[in-house]
């Protein structure tokens, strides 16, 4: 069975999440808002729905089990999509449940395809939160990353997802903890990518789920709170300092979200926080430049005599 064309050559992908660099570098996959349905031709789309109707299944009293090694299951298309996969992406809901049914606890129901997104992964896309309950219940492992680092939760965070995200974060276990602490591959968090895209919903749960308001992400130090003065979002500034973020938490190069607000527009946000931060913190720190050159000689910081190929 030559699956190839099945996909039409489009991936679901995710964006890069960095706040500095969110519009300075091209995607390195483009993200399928149609579910493929738009990249197939209409006969490519009937053999879809014709294979995956002639999946053998076989009845067992009232269960419906699967005929062990069905070939089906080692079927994969170029882009790595298993049936289910495909089943999902198309947003196929009965094929995808009758797969699901025979595959509780299985190992199939992990399988990646080359963006390392699981069926898990999928269903938070295309937005099937019934899929993503089923899945869960069968056995998929919500802990595995795709090749940006996501989980499906940091997928539902980043989409605003909240049905989704009801049911990735519906029962309170070690599992949901250590996901909620998780950096994708740009050093994010599930609370850092909600407040990033303004989803102040999202952040008030994650932090009630258990978030840490003043975890920093990995590139620099900040919290959400720097992020907030960043992006110069006064609403979820008011959000996380209701909830407790640290006001006076320092990122890697030594600033409170005050000293961010310098050379900022907003001045409201300046004035919020300049109320709150301890008056210890509030003069900007000297930067190791400005150190450096104070503590050099007049001698050492002229250059004289330099010559450049012999002149």
């Amino acid at each position: 069975m030559d699956m190839r064309t099945t996909t039409g050559g489009h991936r679901l992908g995710d964006f890069p999440e960095d706040v500095d660099a969110k519009h300075e570098k091209p995607l390195a996959c483009e993200e399928r808002v149609d579910s493929g349905l738009d990249s197939l031709k209409e006969d490519e789309y009937r053999r879809i729905v014709d294979e995956m109707g002639s999946l053998s299944f076989q009845e067992c009293g009232n269960h419906t089990k699967v005929v062990v090694c069905e070939p089906w299951m080692q079927e994969v298309t170029e882009d790595g999509d298993t049936y289910l996969h495909l089943a999902v992406i198309h947003e196929a809901e009965e094929y995808a449940l009758q797969i699901i049914k025979q595959c509780q606890n299985h190992s199939f129901l992990n399988r990646q395809n080359n963006q390392r997104q699981t069926a898990l992964h999928l269903a938070v896309i295309t937005e099937q939160p019934f899929i993503v309950e089923q899945l869960l219940r069968a056995g998929c492992d919500p802990r595995l990353v795709d090749m940006s680092g996501n989980t499906a939760l940091h997928v539902a965070c980043r989409r605003g997802s909240l049905a989704c995200f009801s049911v990735l974060t519906q029962n309170q276990t070690q599992t949901l903890r250590s996901i909620l602490s998780f950096p994708n591959y740009s050093g994010h968090a599930c609370l850092h990518i909600a407040a990033i895209n303004n989803y102040l919903s999202l952040v008030e749960s994650l932090v009630q789920l258990g978030a840490d308001v003043n975890a920093k992400e990995q590139c620099s130090g900040r919290t959400s709170l720097h992020l907030a003065v960043d992006l110069q979002n006064l609403d979820l500034v008011h959000t996380l300092i209701e909830l407790g973020a640290n006001v006076n938490s320092l990122n890697y190069g030594g600033y409170t979200a005050y000293h961010l607000t310098f050379g900022r527009k907003n001045s409201e946000i300046q004035r919020q926080l300049y109320n709150r931060t301890s008056l210890d913190l509030r003069a900007m720190p000297e930067s190791e430049s400005e150190s450096d050159e104070d503590g050099m000689s007049e001698d050492e910081c002229i250059y004289d005599d330099i010559q450049f190929c012999g002149r």
